[in-house]
């Protein structure tokens, strides 16, 4: 492996850009207008075949709503056969039977986003009446299982009560609480050209997403990056391309970025590095006081 290339140790699976949701912060522009791509089921497992072969720990599943994708169930079950840690990242708001058997059996852990304690304040994020009631009656459950979930709290808008979605978090039981600002993406851009300004920095550093028509990109925000798409060319020879090392430096150069130190709170997705400038949204954040970044997926809860 040349200087320029770094291992791949994670991706992002968006196997849907169909979601029962309509935030207006959406950097993915999901929706109930949304599709499953064109992606087929062999083309995920073809995929999550390449994933594994060249050395990758962790998958996360999400969308879109990723349960709404009719094969979730299939693509858990196949993953976890090849050996990936696994995480759906779901509003939780309708988890079928089916699903919470193959979590269990396949021991996923589980992410969603917590917008506010207040039902009201969480519904006019979501624009989905009764979103708040089944996300958190669903976050009750999975805790009831003894599933790990993590939650996430972005800071939409002024009246949001964030410290307060993150307090009603914990008071659930659940012990990983990460925040993050709304970013310049989807119909959070509000029709802005997207750029990397406005990513974390570390993207491409040892993760990449796949979109629901192949599209290879740095991370889930930095969609408007493409590195190739893996119907056409395969993920090594994507990864490992001057394209991919051009864009991860761009991205790296337009941030400053610094090594690598864990947030405090964590950060709200797995693989992310600390921001510039921090995200204040949720709690106390000090990159400096923060032992080194190690947690993945995988990683005990």
């Amino acid at each position: 492996m040349s200087a320029a290339q770094k291992p791949l140790r994670f991706a992002w699976l968006e196997v849907t850009g169909f979601c029962n949701e309509h935030c207006d912060h959406c950097y993915a522009d999901s929706s109930p207008q949304g599709t499953h791509g064109t992606m087929n089921v062999d083309d995920w497992k073809g995929a999550i075949d390449q994933l594994a072969g060249i050395g990758a720990h962790d998958v996360q599943f999400i969308g879109g709503e990723p349960t709404l994708y009719p094969y979730l169930h299939e693509l858990i079950t196949y993953a976890h056969g090849m050996g990936l840690a696994i995480e759906v990242f779901s509003n939780l708001t309708h988890i079928r039977d089916h699903l919470w058997d193959v979590f269990t059996q396949c021991g996923v852990k589980l992410a969603t986003s917590y917008y506010s304690d207040n039902p009201q304040d969480h519904d006019a994020v979501t624009n989905l009446r009764g979103s708040h009631r089944r996300t958190r009656r669903n976050i009750e459950k999975a805790l009831s299982m003894d599933i790990p979930l993590r939650g996430g709290v972005v800071a939409v808008n002024a009246q949001q009560r964030v410290h307060e979605a993150a307090e009603d978090l914990t008071a659930l039981g659940v012990q990983h609480v990460g925040g993050d600002r709304t970013r310049a993406f989807g119909r959070a851009s509000n029709g802005a050209h997207p750029t990397v300004d406005d990513l974390c920095g570390h993207c491409a550093l040892g993760q990449c997403a796949i979109g629901p028509d192949g599209s290879v990109w740095p991370c889930v925000l930095g969609r408007f990056i493409s590195l190739g798409n893996i119907r056409e060319t395969p993920l090594a020879e994507i990864w490992n391309s001057p394209g991919t090392a051009q864009a991860r430096a761009k991205i790296a150069a337009a941030q400053g970025l610094k090594p690598a130190q864990a947030c405090t709170p964590p950060q709200f997705l797995p693989s992310c590095g600390p921001c510039g400038p921090c995200v204040p949204s949720v709690g106390h954040c000090d990159p400096q006081e923060a032992a080194p970044a190690t947690a993945t997926i995988g990683a005990p809860a």
